[in-house]
């Protein structure tokens, strides 16, 4: 694995099948650290683009949040890691950041980009999905000075990490039952960020977090899933690729 940590090793990325955009380090453990590590474990060479550094946060720090961002990728031995080192809290489209990830796009080259949900209470979320919608065009324009050969990603889906109550309707919902234990490590590497107990429902966040992944598993008839999104439809190439 080869964790980037920075802006100044993020737009050089190694080649990859898929690549992870997020806000900010954790949102791609919370949302889809069990689907990073099944893909991994299908020998896919998976990426992850944090766009900020997450501070400042209550009780993290620059320093601690690197560290735990470091705990959490070496937890999912994922290929590749870089931080564009965007302003936490105030994420916004430019054009200066569209043209950074569509040149990390045309780099890895991968050909599927997952993104977050693109309705949301997190001004940096819905920026960061704009972006990659954006990025994903730019990245396949001729006549540039953006490094790399035009690319256009297959697919982009999209990950369910919001601060809204919605009542969700996925795409579909993807079997993580063997990579749960995985995915919560990698989660719990961050703890500067969760609140040990929730003292309204009595309950921590990993509580939560155990119990909506046993609701998307319920919903296919397996243990524990994650919900997944995309605003193009979804081909397959046979019935029987269905659970």
């Amino acid at each position: 694995m080869t964790t980037s940590i920075g802006a100044t090793t993020a737009t050089h990325p190694p080649p990859l099948d898929v690549l992870v955009i997020a806000p900010h380090p954790d949102d791609a453990e919370i949302s889809m650290g069990g689907a990073i590590a099944h893909l991994l474990g299908q020998s896919q060479r998976v990426g992850i683009l944090d766009l900020t550094n997450g501070e400042p946060t209550p009780r993290g720090t620059v320093e601690l949040r690197n560290q735990e961002t470091i705990q959490a990728s070496n937890i999912l031995n994922i290929t590749w890691r870089g931080n564009l080192g965007l302003p936490n809290r105030a994420l916004q489209p430019t054009l200066t950041a569209r043209e950074q990830i569509a040149t990390v796009m045309r780099l890895c080259r991968a050909d599927l980009i997952f993104a977050p949900y693109w309705e949301d209470a997190h001004p940096d979320h819905l920026a960061a999905t704009e972006l990659t919608d954006a990025a994903r065009f730019w990245a396949k324009l001729s006549k540039t000075d953006m490094a790399g050969d035009p690319f256009h990603p297959k697919r982009i889906y999209n990950y369910h990490s919001v601060h809204l109550k919605l009542a969700i309707r996925p795409a579909f919902i993807l079997d993580i039952s063997d990579y749960w234990e995985i995915k919560l490590a990698a989660v719990q590497a961050y703890g500067s960020q969760f609140d040990p107990i929730d003292t309204v429902v009595d309950r921590n966040f990993y509580d939560k977090l155990r119990t909506d992944a046993e609701h998307w598993g319920d919903l296919i008839g397996c243990r524990f899933g994650e919900p997944f999104s995309c605003r193009e439809p979804l081909g397959i190439s046979a019935i029987d690729a269905l659970i």
